[in-house]
């Protein structure tokens, strides 16, 4: 029950980082956070969700300017200089395998990964904003390929809390030491159990 108790407490305690320390995850890491990915459900098990990382200290340098990051408190949430991500993961979608209803393939993949790395320690941030005509351009990833989204990944150098909905805003801040205060919806909020109330 124990061990049942600290993984849920693992997975509450997983935040969005965006400072990330300058210490490289190991490649072993890495591949078996990107294999619980590939374990994720797929929808006919079709499976057209592709994994492209890069961990290359030049690549990595490339992808930065492409991401855009915390949009509500831009740039105050940008990674600093010298807090940057240490590597990154561009998923892909095979259009050959499938070309429309994968958003939940690349969901439950990209969850597996997010979470199987925190369990080793290492933060993340998933990010939608990407110019991806200049990433597919700088990394020639073929047409076949849908660049549906980035990973930000490394080991964390911020803190990031939960907070209560507070007049119904889910804006994030940070406050002035650095802490990244997330509010979430009370469990009362986006639970029904048997049926509506009148």
């Amino acid at each position: 029950m124990n061990e049942v108790r600290d993984f849920v407490e693992m997975i509450k305690s997983r935040r969005t980082i965006r400072q990330f320390k300058q210490k490289k995850v190991s490649l072993d890491i890495l591949k078996d956070c990107i294999d619980a990915a590939r374990l994720a459900p797929s929808a006919s098990n079709l499976q057209p969700v592709k994994y492209f990382l890069i961990v290359d200290d030049e690549k990595v340098r490339k992808v930065f300017p492409l991401l855009k990051w915390a949009a509500y408190i831009s740039p105050r949430g940008n990674p600093e200089k010298g807090r940057e991500p240490t590597g990154y993961i561009v998923v892909l979608v095979d259009k050959e395998i499938r070309s429309s209803g994968y958003e939940y393939d690349v969901g439950a993949g990209v969850e597996n990964f997010i979470l199987s790395a925190w369990a080793y320690g290492v933060a993340s941030c998933w990010l939608l904003s990407v110019d991806r005509v200049k990433l597919r351009e700088i990394f020639r990833i073929p047409e076949k390929y849908i660049i549906d989204s980035v990973v930000a990944f490394g080991y964390p150098d911020e803190k990031s809390v939960v907070e209560k909905v507070v007049d119904g805003s889910v804006k994030y801040w940070k406050d002035e030491t650095g802490v990244f205060h997330v509010p979430k919806r009370a469990l009362k909020e986006i639970l029904i159990i048997d049926e509506f109330e009148e």
